[in-house]
Protein backbone atom coordinates (compact mmCIF):
# COMPACT_ATOMS: atom_id res chain seq x y z
CA UNK A 1 0.00 0.00 0.00
CA UNK A 2 1.85 3.16 -0.93
CA UNK A 3 -1.30 5.85 0.58
CA UNK A 4 -2.87 4.87 3.90
CA UNK A 5 -5.42 7.77 5.25
CA UNK A 6 -6.96 7.75 8.92
CA UNK A 7 -8.49 9.55 11.06
CA UNK A 8 -12.37 9.83 10.19
CA UNK A 9 -15.44 9.68 12.44
CA UNK A 10 -17.67 11.19 13.68
CA UNK A 11 -18.30 14.47 14.77
CA UNK A 12 -20.76 17.05 15.53
CA UNK A 13 -20.56 20.24 13.70
CA UNK A 14 -18.16 23.12 15.00
CA UNK A 15 -16.11 20.49 15.73
CA UNK A 16 -12.14 19.33 14.46
CA UNK A 17 -10.74 16.11 12.88
CA UNK A 18 -7.20 15.55 11.48
CA UNK A 19 -6.95 13.38 8.86
CA UNK A 20 -3.09 11.42 7.88
CA UNK A 21 -2.03 9.80 5.11
CA UNK A 22 1.07 7.56 5.55
CA UNK A 23 3.07 7.26 2.21
CA UNK A 24 5.74 5.32 0.81
CA UNK A 25 8.62 7.72 0.59
CA UNK A 26 9.53 7.28 -3.32
CA UNK A 27 6.22 8.74 -3.82
CA UNK A 28 6.40 11.46 -1.14
CA UNK A 29 9.75 12.94 -1.16
CA UNK A 30 9.41 15.23 -4.39
CA UNK A 31 6.26 14.93 -5.12
CA UNK A 32 3.18 17.60 -4.59
CA UNK A 33 0.44 15.99 -2.24
CA UNK A 34 -3.53 16.56 -2.02
CA UNK A 35 -6.49 15.99 -0.14
CA UNK A 36 -10.02 15.44 -2.21
CA UNK A 37 -13.47 14.49 -0.75
CA UNK A 38 -16.64 12.54 -2.50
CA UNK A 39 -20.21 12.84 -0.59
CA UNK A 40 -22.86 10.37 -2.11
CA UNK A 41 -24.27 10.72 -4.96
CA UNK A 42 -21.73 13.55 -5.83
CA UNK A 43 -18.48 13.52 -8.04
CA UNK A 44 -15.34 13.95 -6.01
CA UNK A 45 -13.81 17.04 -5.52
CA UNK A 46 -10.35 18.87 -4.51
CA UNK A 47 -9.96 20.01 -1.34
CA UNK A 48 -6.81 20.96 -0.89
CA UNK A 49 -2.87 20.13 -2.14
CA UNK A 50 0.77 20.78 -0.66
CA UNK A 51 3.98 21.37 -3.10
CA UNK A 52 7.12 18.97 -2.40
CA UNK A 53 8.22 21.82 -0.26
CA UNK A 54 5.24 22.85 1.75
CA UNK A 55 5.54 26.01 0.26
CA UNK A 56 2.46 26.14 -1.51
CA UNK A 57 -0.83 25.52 -0.47
CA UNK A 58 -4.00 25.97 -2.67
CA UNK A 59 -7.61 25.24 -0.75
CA UNK A 60 -10.72 24.92 -2.25
CA UNK A 61 -13.05 27.90 -1.55
CA UNK A 62 -15.77 25.58 0.45
CA UNK A 63 -12.61 25.08 3.32
CA UNK A 64 -10.27 28.26 3.21
CA UNK A 65 -10.12 29.66 6.93
CA UNK A 66 -10.99 26.22 7.95
CA UNK A 67 -8.77 23.36 6.91
CA UNK A 68 -5.38 23.21 6.89
CA UNK A 69 -2.71 21.24 5.15
CA UNK A 70 0.36 19.63 6.24
CA UNK A 71 3.14 17.50 5.45
CA UNK A 72 6.14 16.06 7.72
CA UNK A 73 9.09 14.78 5.28
CA UNK A 74 10.73 13.22 8.43
CA UNK A 75 7.77 10.87 8.74
CA UNK A 76 6.18 11.10 4.94
CA UNK A 77 2.87 11.97 6.73
CA UNK A 78 0.40 14.01 5.03
CA UNK A 79 -2.04 15.69 7.58
CA UNK A 80 -5.13 17.45 7.17
CA UNK A 81 -6.55 20.00 10.02
CA UNK A 82 -10.01 20.10 9.72
CA UNK A 83 -11.56 22.86 12.15
CA UNK A 84 -15.64 24.26 12.34
CA UNK A 85 -16.50 21.24 10.45
CA UNK A 86 -20.31 21.79 8.90
CA UNK A 87 -22.90 19.18 8.02
CA UNK A 88 -21.75 19.96 4.10
CA UNK A 89 -18.10 18.24 4.95
CA UNK A 90 -19.54 14.83 4.94
CA UNK A 91 -17.48 12.57 2.36
CA UNK A 92 -14.97 10.06 1.96
CA UNK A 93 -11.68 12.01 2.32
CA UNK A 94 -8.91 10.69 -0.17
CA UNK A 95 -5.69 11.56 -0.09
CA UNK A 96 -3.34 11.36 -2.89
CA UNK A 97 0.25 11.81 -4.75
CA UNK A 98 1.03 13.80 -8.15
CA UNK A 99 3.94 12.90 -9.79
CA UNK A 100 5.24 16.61 -9.75
CA UNK A 101 6.64 19.16 -7.12
CA UNK A 102 3.41 21.69 -7.61
CA UNK A 103 -0.20 20.43 -7.68
CA UNK A 104 -3.73 21.80 -7.83
CA UNK A 105 -7.14 21.03 -7.58
CA UNK A 106 -6.35 18.63 -11.33
CA UNK A 107 -7.11 15.46 -10.11
CA UNK A 108 -5.12 14.10 -13.18
CA UNK A 109 -2.28 15.42 -12.21
CA UNK A 110 -2.98 12.92 -9.06
CA UNK A 111 -1.22 9.60 -10.02
CA UNK A 112 -1.51 7.40 -6.56
CA UNK A 113 -4.83 7.53 -4.45
CA UNK A 114 -5.36 6.06 -0.91
CA UNK A 115 -8.08 4.13 0.40
CA UNK A 116 -10.16 6.79 1.99
CA UNK A 117 -11.00 7.52 5.05
CA UNK A 118 -15.25 8.57 5.81
CA UNK A 119 -15.97 11.91 8.10
CA UNK A 120 -18.98 12.26 9.04
CA UNK A 121 -20.25 15.63 10.55
CA UNK A 122 -23.86 15.83 12.51
CA UNK A 123 -26.16 18.99 12.81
Amino acid sequence: VQLQASGGGLVQAGGSLRLSCVASRRIFSNNAMGWFRQAPGKEREFVAAISWNGGSTPYADSVKGRFTISRDRATDTLYLQMNGLKPEDTAVYFCAAAIRAFSGSDSTQYKYWGQGTQVTVSS
